[in-house]
């Protein structure tokens, strides 16, 4: 039993460096991105509500979603590695509900793992937070 829970919680803190390098990557790739795009605005004084400043925000927002889905897709194939859900639909589905604390139910996962399944709600909840802050800073440097 013990040594279990010292599995799983080696294993959440193993996901959660994991995840956190990338998104703090992706990150810095789309401020790099913005960055760019806001030295032309100034150069070219692009309108933040046209549609070059619209699809700055899109690619924004995708980027983000594109973060998510990773981290998500990396607890999944934790999930389905370690037998904690038979199979890879029902592993992306249980993490992307537990990922967005929104934690339909635990039938999926093997009781062995809610811990760890407890762990990426938590994980989740600061990296949605962490983006949010992240996309109301651009937003905010965009309407400058």
């Amino acid at each position: 039993m013990a040594e279990n829970i010292l599995l799983e919680l080696l294993v959440a803190g193993v996901l959660v460096m994991v995840t956190f390098a990338v998104h703090a990557v992706g990150l810095v790739v789309l401020t790099r991105t913005v960055r760019r795009e806001a030295r032309e605005e100034v150069e070219r004084h692009i309108n933040p509500a046209s549609l070059e400043g619209v699809s700055i925000v899109v690619a924004i927002v995708l980027g983000i979603f594109a973060l998510h889905a990773a981290e998500i897709l990396v607890y999944a194939l934790v999930y389905r590695g370690l037998g904690a859900v038979t199979a890879l639909p029902d592993a992306i589905y249980f993490s992307a509900m537990t990922y967005g604390t929104l934690g339909y139910n635990d039938d999926l996962i093997s009781p062995a793992f809610r811990l760890l399944a407890a762990i990426e709600g938590i994980n989740g909840l600061l990296l949605i937070g962490w983006s949010t802050a992240f996309f109301v800073t651009m937003m905010g440097r965009m309407i400058r």
